[in-house]
């Protein structure tokens, strides 16, 4: 009998984790601090889940308030894969 390979935990890349800047328009959805890109993405969709953005029909579509279109670039609706690529420019 073979013996079992241990599972290996996957380890969170480095890159995801070091604190970035949102800008001022990001900053007034998820905070001013240097937070990761996930606690970015948890802390946006926090927001979107309170707010209720998130559209009712195709629930992959955000409908964006005032805060977020400063963010989204000025869409009114994006897809959540487009999302994190508009707030990706809004990090430093």
């Amino acid at each position: 009998m073979a013996a079992k390979k241990k599972k290996s935990k996957r380890k969170p890349s480095a890159a995801f984790m070091k604190p970035m800047n949102p800008s001022a328009a990001l900053a007034e959805v998820v905070g001013s601090k240097a937070i990761p890109r996930t606690e970015v993405t948890k802390k946006l969709w926090q927001y979107i889940k309170r707010k209720g953005l998130q559209d009712k029909k195709n629930r992959r579509n955000i409908n964006a308030d005032a805060a977020l279109k400063a963010v989204f670039g000025g869409k009114g609706t994006v897809n959540m894969f487009e999302m994190t690529k508009l707030v990706s420019k809004h990090l430093k």
